[in-house]
């Protein structure tokens, strides 16, 4: 197993502190604040603390901590702070010119056979006139939820 070296700056170290001082943050913001306070080996930490006197002092796990002390040394402070950051990216599968041609299709006459447009029939007929690849019923609604 690898092992993490977290050594903080003077500015990080009292940004940190600010953040456990101050109740006005989520509380796994200050647990992992406090986490890397106590991990330290940096110059500017007094005295230096054990992961198991940590866990047992700040009622967390052992792998909790070397999770903190993983992020902070890869990926940074903020991220050790407020956890992963967002790896998912949604595409957009409607653009401007499909929502038009969706409204238009909702506002014109319904097929024979129905008194309106159902989501499941706007959808179905949108992908018939190739507006669309393919679509949900449930991303119409949100179209034209918008457009009201």
């Amino acid at each position: 197993m690898i092992k993490y070296k977290v050594t903080l700056t003077q500015q990080e170290r009292e940004e940190l502190q600010e953040i456990a001082k101050k109740g006005s943050h989520k509380s796994q913001k200050v647990l992992n604040a406090l986490i890397l306070l106590n991990c330290d080996v940096g110059e500017f930490q007094n005295n230096k603390s054990v992961n198991e006197t940590i866990s047992n002092v700040l009622h967390v796990s052992m792998k909790k901590i070397d999770r903190v002390k993983k992020r902070f040394v890869e990926e940074g402070l903020n991220v050790a702070l407020e956890g992963h950051k967002e790896g998912r990216v949604y595409k957009k599968k409607a653009d401007g010119e499909f929502e038009a041609h969706l409204v238009a299709l909702s506002c014109s006459d319904p097929p024979e056979g129905f008194s309106r447009w159902s989501l499941r029939l706007l959808a179905d007929k949108a992908v018939e006139l190739e507006y669309i690849d393919e679509i949900s019923h449930e991303t119409v609604r949100k179209i034209l939820k918008k457009t009201n």
